[in-house]
């Protein structure tokens, strides 16, 4: 007789698991569209439907399942983030990285002053109770903005914007420090225990790791691999065919995930890098308007060819499978049952109040850059002519909500670390993870929310601003070629590929 264990013995499953498979992917459908009507953030549906059909709820689904779904909505995580790198801005990126700077730190630090004063001060917790709550409420959930960006405004990804890649760079800066902050409360269980840890390099490493990625690889980028890909692999690649460049692309992100994950730093900085590395390595093409899946119509010749790859080979299978497992594997991830005490409940709506307010605060430094261009502190003499006579307040109350709100969302960041505080050290009380995770559901739900409702109302005044659109991407959304290709265009979906020549 054949032993079993070298092989998994294929069997029909029963006909109850297949009915629930089915419909826990159909509400996940249904739940993205109806979220995405309402709300503009399809995302808030799929976390629910989470929620319902997991552990925290019903347990419809087998342990086993919510697990490998947890598996591959991590990998759907990291493909959004990789699609991110791949369609950001480098020009803008570069123009405003200080700005993403000063917006990332103040967006971490202001949680973690706000928990410790709150918790510590007032209330009496422990400091290290405070500094893990406060810590998990520190991050961005890049995977949510990500996604709330590029869908709320229908035509055109906001991460084309220039408030949209201050957002996505801030969000990637939060995720690395986050991952800095996971790592350091995952070992001090182990140092409550009584282990020999070295602290410092168990602080710096990812840090310094982090460091020399976004130092080194622009680099080599520049130096080293932009030309030999130009001169050696491009005029052979491309004449492959797609299907060869998805393998290279493939290729180059594996590489960058395990370099990231070996050195210290985080996969999904790895995976944004590997992104913007695939974004500039190509010639650029024709002066072309381009109309893909996850940018909507944009100048040709900021279109990596990589991108089109992505939009034919991985944009649908993102769509419509690994994005939605990620969102509810979310939602898998939150204790329901145990946050509806009245005293859970006040205590977690008023704490994420406040976490809400420590990262809506970043917003303002949107009016302050836009004055120092105004009078030409850091800017230059071309900034300070694009104004206009458009009223200030006018012209920034808009970009200003928006560079706060979609710094709100927590999600998937923020559960693992304050997890971690709860499973692997002995310092946070249940009372505080209760707390810790109205705050975190909370901001997830209301931070896409409000982003979406903001965008739907006020996306022409947003664009229009000197912190929208970029001329290209403007002249491809008045262009009436581009709209006579798709005139209602809400959500471009994977199939659409037009080209048209630019008047």
């Amino acid at each position: 007789m054949t032993d079993t264990n070298r092989f998994l013995p294929y069997e029909e499953p029963d006909i109850i698991q297949i009915l629930v498979l089915i419909s826990f992917f159909l509400a996940l459908s249904i739940s993205e569209w109806a979220a995405n009507k309402v709300f503009r953030a399809g995302l808030i549906g799929q976390m629910f439907v989470g929620i319902i059909y997991g552990r925290p709820l019903s347990n419809i689904l087998h342990v086993e399942w919510q697990e490998t779904f947890v598996a591959l909505g991590y990998v759907g995580l990291i493909v959004i983030v990789f699609e991110g790198g791949l369609t950001a801005r480098l020009d803008l990126l570069k123009q405003n990285l200080f700005l993403s700077l000063i917006v990332a730190t103040t967006g971490s630090a202001m949680p973690i002053a706000l928990s410790f004063l709150i918790l510590y001060v007032s209330y009496g917790y422990g400091a290290l109770e405070a500094f893990i709550v406060g810590a998990a409420l520190s991050c961005t959930s890049l995977g949510t903005t990500l996604v709330v960006l590029k869908d709320a405004a229908g035509r055109v990804s906001m991460t084309q914007t220039k408030a949209g890649t201050v957002i996505l760079s801030a969000a990637v800066i939060d995720d690395v420090a986050g991952l800095v902050m996971a790592s350091v409360i995952q070992n001090l269980g182990a140092l409550s225990g009584g282990a020999n840890i070295n602290l410092g390099w168990l602080i710096g490493r990812p840090i310094v790791a982090s460091f020399a990625m976004s130092i080194v690889t622009p680099l080599l980028a520049k130096y080293l691999l932009t030309p030999a890909f130009r001169h050696f692999l491009e005029p052979r690649l491309f004449k492959l065919g797609r299907a060869f460049s998805l393998m290279f692309m493939a290729c180059v992100l594996c590489a960058f995930l395990a370099i990231s994950a070996y050195s210290g730093s985080s996969v999904l900085y790895g995976a944004f890098l590997a992104g913007m590395l695939l974004a500039y390595l190509p010639s650029p093409p024709a002066n072309q308007v381009y109309l893909t899946a996850t940018t909507g119509p944009c100048n040709d010749s900021e279109v990596s060819p990589f991108t089109k790859v992505f939009d034919q080979f991985l944009a649908s299978v993102q769509q419509y499978v690994l994005q939605p497992l990620f969102f509810a594997s979310i939602g898998f991830a939150v204790p329901f049952l145990d946050m509806w005490t009245g005293e859970a409940i006040w205590r977690g709506v008023a704490f994420a109040i406040v976490m809400m307010l420590a990262k809506l605060i970043v917003g303002l430094y949107i009016p302050l850059w836009t004055l120092s261009a105004r009078y030409g502190i850091g800017s230059s003499r071309k900034s300070k002519q694009d104004l206009g006579p458009t009223p200030f307040l006018k012209r920034v109350i808009s970009p200003t909500m928006l560079v706060g709100l979609a710094m709100v969302a927590r999600g998937e960041i923020g559960l693992l670390i304050i997890q971690i505080g709860y499973n692997q050290t002995s310092y946070l009380s249940t009372e505080a993870f209760i707390t810790a995770i109205w705050a975190i559901v909370l901001n997830t739900i209301v931070g896409p929310l409000a982003v979406g409702l903001l965008i739907q109302i006020d996306v022409r005044r947003i664009l229009d601003s000197e912190w929208g659109a970029a001329p290209t991407v403007a002249a491809a959304l008045n262009n009436p070629i581009a709209r006579s290709v798709s005139p209602n265009m809400e959500k471009p979906g994977p199939a659409l590929r037009k080209t048209v020549s630019l008047p």
